[in-house]
């Protein structure tokens, strides 16, 4: 059993089928994403999405919240969080905890044309008891071969510059490589150290830029689809850490530029990314070509109209998923 993994108590009571009101709620929530999300074409498109769930962990097994001072998530809040989930074809999710409850939940109720692969707990304190992974629908998209960790070794620190980076990154970037008809693809998922200062940040960003960069080249990997996805945590566009991001070549997706992040309406961070490398021109150095279609997905309107955004934040998250849709053409 997975770490932090509990057990259910004996004897306690099982939850009830779902409410009327959750029901409603989800499917309201269903068409507002069949509306801004386009839909999945057997053959034809690929959803690609990103989405820091925050705390993903433990869950309160019911539909009504904790009432004993558990985990603010709920039944209610899983089913919407799936529901998300559901229309996007692969999704990197940061912040899943050593706790697996609501992981596991999640992938029962999306049922067995879906899988995941995810990495072990990142120890330490800058760990923040993390992992971090990708959820996919099988039906559309396959593993096809690659899963590792980016560590980096004595030399590799030289990729930061003048010493900046002494230790390995705080959450070791997870790549894993898909295949969707006859394109394959290799999405890096991360979640940047947030530090005390916003400086903090930059030598880790700077570092992980790089040796994706490096690694990228020495696979000769430009155009076969190499994706970076996650929370970048940049404060905004333009900055220094946009800027030790954009040095190597590696781009957000321009549609994303004015998307917001989070769903606090004062903040202006820039951190989420769905990021390629390009070439002269901007031209994408990919075989999988982006369409032009990309967004997030505020979910607020939709859910929890009881409660306000720092308690909706504990039960979806406190981000947004962002989402490229990408043309897998006809053979």
């Amino acid at each position: 059993m997975a770490t932090g993994v509990k057990k259910p108590k004996s004897g306690a009571r099982k939850p009830g089928p779902m409410p009327k009101s959750v029901a409603d709620e989800v499917a309201g929530l269903a068409l507002a994403l069949e509306e801004q999300v386009p839909p999945k074409s057997l053959d034809r498109n690929l959803l690609i999405g990103t989405w820091n769930i925050r705390a993903f962990g433990d869950l309160s097994d019911s539909w009504g919240g904790s009432t004993e001072g558990g985990p603010q998530r709920d039944l209610r809040s899983l089913a919407l969080i799936t529901e998300i989930v559901s229309h996007f074809d692969v999704i990197a999710i940061q912040e899943v905890k050593g706790n697996l409850r609501c992981l596991r939940h999640m992938m029962h109720a999306l049922g067995p044309d879906w899988s995941f692969i995810l990495t072990d707990v990142t120890r330490g304190s800058a760990g923040n008891d993390e992992r971090l992974a990708f959820v996919f629908d099988t039906r559309r998209v396959r593993l096809s071969g690659l899963a590792c960790e980016l560590v980096i070794s004595d030399d590799d620190v030289k990729v930061a510059g003048a010493g900046d980076l002494v230790r390995q990154f705080a959450r070791t970037p997870y790549a894993v490589s898909f295949a969707s008809g006859d394109k394959t693809f290799i999405l890096v998922t991360l979640h940047v150290l947030w530090g005390k200062v916003p400086g903090d940040r930059i030598p880790e960003l700077r570092g992980i830029a790089k040796w994706v960069a490096g690694w990228a080249e020495e696979m000769a990997s430009w155009g076969q689809n190499l994706i970076a996805l996650g929370d970048f945590n940049i404060d905004r566009r333009g900055d220094e850490a946009y800027q030790a991001l954009a040095s190597t070549g590696l781009h957000p997706a321009e549609a994303l530029n004015d998307v917001p992040r989070t769903i606090f309406e004062k903040a202006k961070g820039f951190y989420d990314q769905i990021a390629w490398f390009e070439g002269a021109g901007g031209a994408p150095l990919l075989s999988l070509q982006p369409t032009g279609a990309a967004g997030g997905f505020d979910f607020v309107p939709h859910v929890y109209p009881e409660l306000d955004r720092r308690a909706v934040s504990w039960r979806v998250s406190d981000h947004i998923p962002l989402w490229c849709e990408f043309a897998l053409p006809r053979a």
